[in-house]
């Protein structure tokens, strides 16, 4: 018989769930709003960069800290943002790649994430001058997967909005939670009420399910391709 816990546990004492995927939607982004035409040469822009959740959920449930590490021109550039929601909040006047590391609960996973995002001030087509009340946005959507997830993970997050579980093995029932939980529950770090909320893009699971599928089969039409030359190339007779 298959049993759904895996029994074997960790050094932690920690034990996992087979057969159950977990996976965690986010959106790494920016918003960047021109200080007008009177704005100092070098502090041209005011900018925020942040991770949240999909629909703005509070993803303090899964992560732990996020640390952004800013252009070394900035004072401090690595900046610490340990608690929800997970933003950061700068001026300044050019556009650069901004390293994004995640670190996520010891329950969760104890390797961290590494993302990067493009930080953009200014429009892909130019239309005429920058409006300063019409932002800037960029952001991309991601999925942060978790493959036999641990049991106590399970048991404190499979209720939160933030957190998607396939279905549970038949005859599987969750533990309930530890009283350290209540200190997640009563954190409130969600993004759906910030003051940039009104600027964040909408994604949806079924459009970005579709998108990921058009690009797996591209890339499975391309192996194939690649194959298929290759076979043409193996079965010409070598030159004398």
């Amino acid at each position: 018989m298959n049993r759904p816990i895996d029994d074997r546990e960790d050094k932690n004492w920690r034990r996992r769930v087979k057969d159950v995927e977990v996976s965690v939607p986010i959106v790494c982004g920016s918003i960047a709003f021109f200080r007008g035409k009177r704005a100092q040469e070098y502090r041209t822009h005011n900018w925020t960069v942040y991770v949240r959740g999909a629909t703005n959920e509070d993803l303090g449930v899964v992560i732990k800290k996020v640390i952004f590490h800013l252009h070394p021109s900035f004072k401090n550039p690595i900046r610490v943002v340990d608690s929800p929601p997970f933003t950061l909040s700068e001026c300044g006047w050019g556009e650069f790649k901004i390293d994004i590391t995640i670190f996520l609960h010891t329950d969760v996973c104890e390797k961290k994430l590494d993302l990067s995002h493009m930080l953009k001030l200014n429009p892909e087509i130019y239309s005429g001058p920058q409006n300063p009340n019409v932002p800037v946005v960029a952001e991309f959507y991601n999925e942060i997967v978790f493959p036999s997830p641990f049991e106590s993970f399970l048991a404190r997050a499979h209720n939160h909005p933030a957190v998607h579980i396939s279905k549970l093995p038949d005859g599987f029932n969750l533990p309930p939670p530890g009283l350290a939980e209540t200190f997640y529950e009563m954190r409130k770090g969600d993004t759906k009420n910030h003051p940039l909320s009104q600027w964040f893009l909408k994604f949806s699971e079924a459009d970005e399910l579709l998108k990921l599928t058009a690009v797996r089969h591209k890339v499975q039409a391309d192996i194939a391709e690649l194959k298929r030359q290759l076979i043409v190339v193996d079965g010409q007779p070598e030159e004398l």
